[in-house]
């Protein structure tokens, strides 16, 4: 059997920082990284096809692969997910779309525009969850045909998934990590805490980063986000505590 690791790295989840501490551990053929299209079914082929004849790769990063991980023959997988108050991370993926200078829609509005009005026009497009649960929306996922709501599924997939990590406890959650893939098949693997594509100040604690993002808001726009997010709050929250 061929261990691999597959890397679901949702945006502003400190992906970037894990596939810095990953790329450390392999060779230069044995990270890799692709993207997938928005299709369930599509992303689902795709995937499998790429982990199945990606025959020397030993780790895969993906920032648009769905759940579930596919079940490949001869292909063990260890999924890796991280999860980040959601509040704190709508105000990341602001700051960091502001900054990127690119012209997507997220980048354009974010320059063009505060954060009330970047969230407001974001929470106005109906199939747009990037300041809407977006964490239970990926989760869910896992088992889209099972019955109950997007959070029950969502706490479903928690509970299923072999690891989940937490940004806020991003030291602590690899040392979880490490344990784990090295029981999984990756004796030597070793997980060191960096710091890459980091938008905003990682020394403030979580009560102080929710206080400033209220500064930052009109009453208004925060109790809407904050309406929005009440799955992804709930579901973080039972995550969080596990640790």
């Amino acid at each position: 059997m061929r261990s691999v690791i597959l890397h679901y790295h949702l945006f502003k989840n400190a992906g970037t920082s894990l596939d810095e501490s990953f790329k450390a551990n392999f060779e230069a053929d044995q990270w890799v990284t692709q993207e997938f299209p928005s299709d369930a079914h599509k992303n689902q082929k795709q995937l499998h096809k790429w982990i199945a004849q990606s025959d020397k790769a030993r780790c895969f990063s993906s920032h648009t692969a769905s759940l579930p991980p596919p079940k490949i023959e001869g292909v063990r997988i260890f999924p890796v997910i991280f999860l980040r108050h959601p509040i704190d991370r709508v105000a990341s993926v602001y700051a960091f779309e502001r900054k990127q200078g690119s012209d997507t829609y997220g980048s354009e509005l974010a320059r063009s525009t505060d954060l009330s009005g970047y969230v407001e026009a974001r929470l106005s497009r109906l199939h747009d969850y990037q300041c809407r649960n977006f964490h239970v929306n990926r989760f869910a996922a896992m088992f889209p045909r099972s019955p109950g709501s997007v959070l029950e599924r969502a706490q479903q997939a928690a509970l299923n998934l072999p690891f989940v990590g937490v940004v806020s406890r991003f030291e602590q959650s690899l040392q979880k990590l490490e344990i784990a893939l090295r029981d999984f098949g990756f004796p030597d693997i070793t997980l060191k805490s960096t710091q890459k594509n980091v938008s905003r100040d990682i020394d403030m604690t979580m009560d102080e980063r929710l206080e400033e993002i209220r500064d930052k808001m009109s009453p208004a726009m925060y109790q809407a986000l904050i309406e929005a997010n009440r799955d992804d709050i709930a579901f973080f929250d039972a995550v969080d505590s596990k640790f």
